[in-house]
């Protein structure tokens, strides 16, 4: 005896559209300081789902908060002598993200790549 349950679909256990009386309730929520992951932890919705219908919605996301360690000395000035982010990130032993992302927040002006 063959079970032939292959082509059954398991019930949707999230709804595929977001109504929109919730939608308003998720713009004001996340105004208000909800983030994304306490919108997904509290609505039966995926955290892409959430996203993508705040954004449809007008909504204008915060930057995610990336906590950054402190500067170390002398990394502002080494890139702005001309050291590149990829051998900062190796002398300072921080990956090219983070290195580039405390330069940012230095309000360091990056130079395009290949650019001295």
């Amino acid at each position: 005896m063959i079970d032939d349950q292959r082509d059954a679909r398991p019930p949707d256990l999230v709804p595929t559209e977001i109504p929109v009386d919730v939608v308003r309730e998720l713009a004001l929520r996340y105004a208000a300081g909800d983030t994304l992951e306490s919108l997904v932890a509290r609505y039966p919705y995926s955290y892409r789902k959430i996203r993508t219908t705040l954004i449809d919605a007008g909504v204008t996301l915060r930057p995610p908060r990336i906590p950054l360690p402190p500067t170390p000395p002398g990394l502002v000035n080494a890139y702005l002598d001309g050291r590149s982010i990829r051998q900062l990130a190796t002398t300072y032993g921080m990956s090219y993200n983070q290195t580039r992302n405390i330069l940012r927040a230095e309000g360091v002006e990056l130079r395009r790549r290949g650019q001295p």
